[in-house]
Order: structure tokens, then C-alpha cells, then sequence
């Protein structure tokens, strides 16, 4: 199964999922947008242009699956490209859109598989389903993938209870849809007595196996089961310590031993720090030039094992011989499909199981032709011999009979002469009152003549009697049709006229809210212009006041200012001492100077 066809069936669950009205058709908007997030999952580079022209809006309606497939294959699957996106990334959208609309788990609680679960196994049926639609997986492969989920358990399937399920269960195109495989799982009728964390380990290891091709890994020793007597299911117990773990490995550079928990894919060998898969401290490219050998044990090390590639030998140490040969079988089947070609082992074993299947049909289909051609051939032969006998009795009651007719011919001849004889002598009787007879007879079929067409002119006015009625009738039903058309087109337009006069009230009613709301605003802002124009007022006169204070405080400053000019005169007038010639002249003006500095802060301390 090439990569298309995977996608498309995943594609086909989205596309059914949006058909709410289960005509085979979608709208064009939802179109769009699952054609958009297709492009984000499968990493392709957006077109937006042939997307907005091939999903713009017109008259022709909702969109096919015929009609949509054009566009899907030209612009989204023809440029996918394998290795480019996450394939569980674009499972998880198409599974949102149908897990949505059809996946309905139990409400109390009480389904074996949680929806990440139900999700792994919607991709697993995917994956073995038929490649024709509506998808459906055939018994064998229900059989096939239920097994695959109880050996990871260390569980047997009852096969008789299955069978007996799928014969009871309805069956449409020869096998189970999606959603009945599911609510078989979840009916818990085949894994009783199993705690749900074990059946979800399961699930993710058949997962990892089969669409991640894991084909083999250091099984985590998760939930053991173990049978008991009394019990015909098995009984687990999630405590169980760990008995198995991690492969040993020898590194390159340190030659030390490290414990790694390896995962075996068709072409390569990863090995992590832990089983979570977070750290990945490298991988093994495989190839058909590898291979793997056994290893005596040496460094204090038991069960080893190494894998040979072109460039580089890695050893390994399993905890047991079984541990052992599991890894090297798996290698071994790893290094064979690469020599072969294919990528995936179960792609590969799921075309044989289908090629067997279909030698199976053919074998049982050529033997049961076979088988029936045999009973033809056996009932021909015995009709075949019934008739041989029936002709050989018919001929032996043919001569007996012959014998008795000749005999009873001869009887009858001399009897026939006896009695023509008898006869003519009561014919000769008998015509005479036969002749009688025919007279009343005439007079008496005359009479049935008349009778008979007085009886069919009846018949004839019934029938048209008959005819009035049924036609009046059908004139009463046309009439009475009418009627009623008539009454429901007036209770309709009564209907509209009323649906007309509420939204004109309400029209009237929003109107005569709306122009209240407008008053009231209208109101609201003259206050607040009043108001407004009431502060401008009083800034205009605060304005005015400090005008005049300013004016004032200057008129003070300047009579405040003439004073001081006039005590600076009246002080230099009494600071001239008087005394003799130049000394005079000199002394006055060193005692003036002496009180320039108090007039100059006296001065200062009036501005």
C-alpha cells in the first residue's frame, strides 16, 4: 500500500465527517478550510491562489467527493513527499474530524481504550482495512490485530468468541466498519479482567510495531498476565517488578558498557537513554550489506551479540539467550527487507495475508464449482436413469394395456351391436317426444333471451350510475384538496403578516429607544457645555483679579522703590561729616562706603 493510499483513506473519514447531511456532499467552506490544514500537516508549501479559485463561491453548491478528488490529488497528494511531515500529525487531524462526529466511547466511564487508544487503533484498522470504500477489515484481520494486541499481554484470544461475535454482529461489504471494531473493543467482551493501563501498553506496542515499523525493541516487562483455574481470563498484575530491560552496549571511544534502550526499525537500529525516547544517543544505519553475528561472552558480559556495518562493528549484551535470538532473528529480517527492497515487514506480510486470502477464495470458489458441477453431473445421471425406468415400465404397461383394449374392443364391438339395435328402437321413441320437448324448450330459451337483455340494460345504467358516483367523488376530493392548499397558504401568509407586524413593533420600540438614549446624551452634553462655560467665567474673572493684584504688587513696587531712593539721599546727605580742606572730602567718603553694603541689602530686601 503506497503512500496515497494511506492518506487518502484517513482523508475519506475527514471528508464523511464534515457530510453532516450524509448526501455524498460537502460545502465548499469546510472544503477550504480542511484543504488548508492538510497543507499545514503534510508540510506543503500553501497555494493560496488556486485554493480561494478552485473554492470561491458560485451556483453550483456543495462539492462531491468525485468532485473534490481533482483538486486533492493535483495540488495536495501529487506534491507530497514522503519523509516530509509527521504522519501521526496529520492521522491526529483526520481522527479529530471523524472521532468528533462517530466515536461514541461510554459515558460512565466505562470503555476498555482511552480516545489516545481508540486513536491508535482507528490508525491500526487503517492500516489493515481493504482498499476499497466504505473501509471495512475482514474477519481474518480483526482476528489478526486482536491476537497481535492479547500476545503483547501474554494473553490467548478466545477464537471460538470471536467467531461468535462476528457472526452475531451485521457485517456490511464482508467485514467491520471502523466504529463497530471499536465498540467491540470497548464492550471489554474480549479483554475481561485486564486492567486498562495493560491494554494501552498493548495498544502501543502493536502501534509501534505495525505503522511505525518497529520490528523489535527492549520490551519494557509492563503488566505480565498469568492464568488461574478458577478463572477463564487472564488475571494481571500491574506490580510485577521488572525482568526484562535494556541491551548493553560497548562504545567506540571509551570502550565502556552502557545500558540503552534500543528500537529496531526496517532500516535502522536507534538505541535511546531511556525508554521514554527523549535523548537519542544515535542509530544504525542498516543495510543488505549488513549483518549480525553471535559473540562468545568475554568482560564479564553474557549473551552477546554484534551488528556488522560498512564502516563500523557494534557489541551488544542481552540479558538472556531468548533476549538474544529475539534481536538477532529481528535484525537478521531487518538486513532482509533492505536486500528485498521493502520498506515496511508488515506492509509486506499484510499483501501476503490478502494474497492468501484471495488464493483461499479462489480455492474454496473453484472447489465448491467443482463440488456443484459433481452434483449436476449426479442428479443428471440419476434423472437419467429414473427416466430409463419409467420408459421400461411405460412400455410394459403399454403392452398390457394394448392387450386389455384389444380384448375390451372385441366387448365393446359386440355389446355396440346389441345395443345399436336396442337403441333405434328408442330413438324412434324418443324422437317423438323429443319433438315435443324442443317446443317447450324454444318457448323457454325465447323467455331466458329476454331476461338476459333486460339484465344487461341494468348492468349498463349501474355502470353508469357507478361511474357518476366516482367521478363526484373525485370532484369532492379535488375540492376538498383545494381547500386545505388554500388554508394552509392563508395560515402561512397570516403567519408572515404577524412575523411583519412584531418586527415592526420591535423596529418601533428600538426606534423610540434609540431616540431617548440620543436626548438623553444630548442633555447630558449641554450641561456639560453649561458647566463648562460656567469655569471659563471664573477663570476669566480669576484671570481679572490677579490682573489687578499684579497691577498693585506693581504700584507698590515702584512707590516702594521711590523710597528707598529717597532715604538713599537723605543717608548720604547726613553720612558728609564736616571737617577741614580735603580730609573732609576723603573721610565722608570712606564712611559712605562703609554703609554701601546695608543699602544694597536693604534694597534688595524691599524688591
Amino acid at each position: 500500500m503506497d503512500l496515497r493510499a494511506e492518506l487518502l483513506k484517513s482523508i475519506w473519514y475527514a471528508f464523511t465527517a464534515l457530510d453532516v447531511e450524509k448526501s455524498g456532499k460537502v460545502s465548499k467552506s469546510q472544503l477550504k478550510v480542511l484543504s488548508h490544514n492538510l497543507y499545514t500537516v503534510l508540510c506543503i508549501p500553501h497555494d493560496p491562489v488556486a485554493l480561494e479559485e478552485h473554492f470561491r463561491d458560485d451556483d453550483d453548491g456543495p462539492v462531491s467527493s468525485q468532485g473534490y478528488m481533482p483538486y486533492l490529488n493535483k495540488y495536495i497528494l501529487d506534491k507530497v513527499e514522503e519523509g516530509a511531515f509527521v504522519k501521526e500529525n496529520f492521522d491526529e487531524l483526520c481522527w479529530t474530524l471523524t472521532a468528533k462526529k462517530n466515536y461514541k466511547p461510554d459515558r460512565n466511564g466505562n470503555s476498555v481504550v482511552s480516545h489516545q487508544d481508540a486513536f491508535k487503533l482507528w490508525c491500526l484498522f487503517n492500516f489493515l482495512s481493504e482498499d476499497k470504500y466504505p473501509l471495512v477489515m475482514v474477519p481474518d484481520e480483526v482476528e489478526y490485530l486482536l491476537k497481535k494486541i492479547c500476545t503483547a499481554m501474554n494473553v490467548e484470544l478466545n477464537s471460538c468468541e470471536l467467531d461468535d461475535y462476528l457472526s452475531q454482529e451485521p457485517q456490511g461489504q464482508g467485514g467491520l466498519t471502523v466504529w463497530q471494531f471499536l465498540d467491540m473493543v470497548n464492550s471489554g467482551r474480549f479483554l475481561r479482567g485486564i486492567e486498562p493501563e495493560a491494554v494501552s501498553m498493548a495498544v502501543e506496542e502493536v502501534y509501534q510495531e505495525v505503522i511505525e515499523d518497529v520490528l523489535k525493541q527492549a520490551r519494557s516487562p509492563h503488566v505480565l498476565g498469568r492464568k488461574t483455574p478458577s478463572c477463564p481470563h487472564p488475571v494481571f498484575d500491574p506490580r510485577v517488578s521488572r525482568a526484562q530491560g535494556y541491551l548493553w552496549k560497548k562504545g567506540q571511544l571509551r570502550r565502556n558498557w552502557s545500558e540503552r534502550w534500543f528500537m529496531l526499525k526496517p532500516s535502522v537500529l536507534s538505541y535511546y537513554m531511556s525508554e521514554e525516547r527523549k535523548e537519542k544517543k544515535g542509530s544504525i544505519a542498516l543495510d543488505k550489506h549488513c549483518c549480525v553475528e553471535v559473540l562468545p561472552d568475554r568482560d564479564g558480559k553474557r549473551c552477546m551479540f554484534c551488528v556488522k556495518t560498512s564502516s563500523r562493528t557494534y557489541e551488544m549484551s542481552a540479558s538472556d539467550t531468548r533476549q538474544r535470538q529475539e534481536w538477532t532473528l529481528a535484525i537478521q529480517t531487518a538486513i532482509r527487507l533492505q536486500a528485498e527492497g521493502k520498506k515496511s515487514l508488515h506492509k509486506d506480510l499484510k499483501q501476503k495475508r490478502r494474497e492468501q486470502r484471495e488464493q483461499r477464495e479462489q480455492r474454496k470458489a473453484a472447489k465448491e464449482e467443482e463440488t456443484q458441477r459433481l452434483k449436476q453431473l449426479q442428479e443428471e445421471k440419476e434423472r437419467k436413469l429414473q427416466e430409463l425406468e419409467l420408459l421400461k415400465e411405460a412400455q410394459r404397461q403399454a403392452e398390457i394395456l394394448l392387450q386389455e383394449e384389444e380384448q375390451r374392443r372385441r366387448q365393446q364391438h359386440e355389446e355396440m351391436q346389441r345395443t345399436l339395435e336396442i337403441q333405434l328402437r328408442e330413438a324412434e321413441q324418443a324422437r317423438a317426444s323429443m319433438q315435443a320437448e324442443m317446443v317447450l324448450k324454444e318457448a323457454e330459451a325465447e323467455r331466458q333471451r329476454k331476461r338476459i337483455l333486460e339484465l344487461e340494460d341494468m348492468q349498463e345504467r349501474l355502470q353508469e350510475a357507478l361511474q357518476q358516483e366516482v367521478k363526484a367523488r373525485q370532484d369532492e376530493e379535488s375540492v376538498r384538496y383545494a381547500q386545505a392548499r388554500l388554508l394552509a397558504e392563508e395560515e402561512e401568509k397570516l403567519k408572515q403578516l404577524m412575523k411583519l407586524k412584531e418586527e415592526q413593533e420591535e423596529y418601533i420600540i428600538k426606534t423610540q429607544l434609540e431616540k431617548q438614549v440620543l436626548k438623553q446624551e444630548m442633555e447630558n452634553k449641554n450641561k456639560c457645555l453649561e458647566e463648562a462655560q460656567k469655569q471659563l467665567e471664573e477663570v476669566r474673572v480669576n484671570r481679572q483679579r490677579v490682573d489687578q493684584d499684579v497691577m498693585a504688587a506693581q504700584r507698590k513696587l515702584r512707590q516702594a522703590s521711590t523710597n528707598v531712593k529717597h532715604w538713599n539721599v537723605q543717608m548720604n546727605r547726613l553720612m558728609h561729616p564736616i571737617g577741614p580742606g580735603d580730609k573732609r572730602t576723603n573721610v565722608s567718603t570712606g564712611g559712605f562706603a562703609g554703609y554701601q553694603p546695608l543699602l544694597s541689602q536693604r534694597d534688595s530686601s524691599l524688591k
